[in-house]
C-alpha cells in the first residue's frame, strides 16, 4: 500500500512539472516574439528592462488566467499596437511588410536579366 501511495505521489508530481514546463515554454516563447519597447533591438525575452520584466509578468498572469497565445498577442496589440509583435500579422496594413522582400527579390532579377540582355547584343 505505501508503495502504491508512493508511486501516486510521484505521478502526480511528475504531471505537476510537466504542466509547468509547458507553461514556461509557451511564456518563453510569446516573450520571444515581442518587442521591447525600450531597448528597441532586442526581444522581451533577451530584455532586462523594468518594461520588459513587467511584461514577462503580465504574459505569465495572463497564461495563469487561461488565455491563449493568440488572447495574448490581441491584447498586446490592443495595448502597445501592432509594432510590439515581430511576427506581425498579415492584414492590410502590413502587406507592404510582407511583399516588399518578395518585389525587391523580382526587382532585382529583373535588372540582372536586362544587364544580361545588354551583354549579349
Amino acid at each position: 500500500m505505501k508503495f502504491l501511495n508512493f508511486f501516486l505521489v510521484i505521478t502526480i508530481l511528475f504531471n505537476f512539472n510537466l504542466l509547468k514546463a509547458d507553461e514556461i515554454m509557451l511564456q518563453n516563447k510569446i516573450a520571444k516574439n515581442l518587442r521591447c519597447l525600450i531597448c528597441q533591438g532586442q526581444s522581451v525575452y533577451d530584455s532586462d528592462s523594468e518594461f520588459a520584466i513587467s511584461l514577462k509578468v503580465v504574459v505569465k498572469n495572463k497564461i495563469n488566467e487561461g488565455f491563449t497565445e493568440d488572447q495574448i498577442y490581441k491584447f498586446l496589440t490592443k495595448k502597445y499596437g501592432e509594432w510590439i509583435l515581430y511576427d506581425p500579422q498579415f492584414n492590410k496594413n502590413t502587406y507592404f511588410l510582407w511583399f516588399m522582400p518578395l518585389l525587391t527579390f523580382l526587382f532585382g532579377g529583373v535588372i540582372i536579366l536586362k544587364k544580361l540582355i545588354n551583354i549579349k547584343k
